[in-house]
């Protein structure tokens, strides 16, 4: 069994090399990302979830996330995020909290 923090860590390399089949490797076909903590959904299902970093990767080249901080508790892992080099040339401070079912992640919130 891949700990959640692996699964975490895999798709962080992966968002960094811009590496899009890696990157959506780590998350269920039913992946649903949403904004906490409203739990608006913005994404549903892996189509939608890789035409959006798809286009996130080819949009944002040079980009890159440093991982601040990461909080396991079980299968939930809590990073927070700085990310640079962005084409609006404005960094960001992210904060993503990752739910592990089996071995993908199946759920995301991004803190708004």
């Amino acid at each position: 069994m891949i700990r959640p923090e692996e699964l975490a860590q895999r798709q962080l390399d992966a968002y960094n090399k811009q590496d899009i089949d890696a990157f959506v490797s780590v998350y269920t076909d039913d992946v649903i990302v949403r904004d906490f903590p409203s739990n608006r959904i913005t994404l549903s299902g892996m189509q939608e979830f890789r035409e959006r970093y798809a286009n996130l990767f080819a949009t944002n080249p040079n980009q890159h996330a440093a991982l601040k901080s990461r909080t396991v508790k079980g299968n939930i892992v809590i990073d927070h995020e700085h990310v640079t080099a962005r084409e609006n040339g404005e960094d960001i401070e992210a904060i993503a909290i990752y739910e592990v079912t089996g071995n993908k992640i199946k759920n995301v919130w991004f803190v708004k």
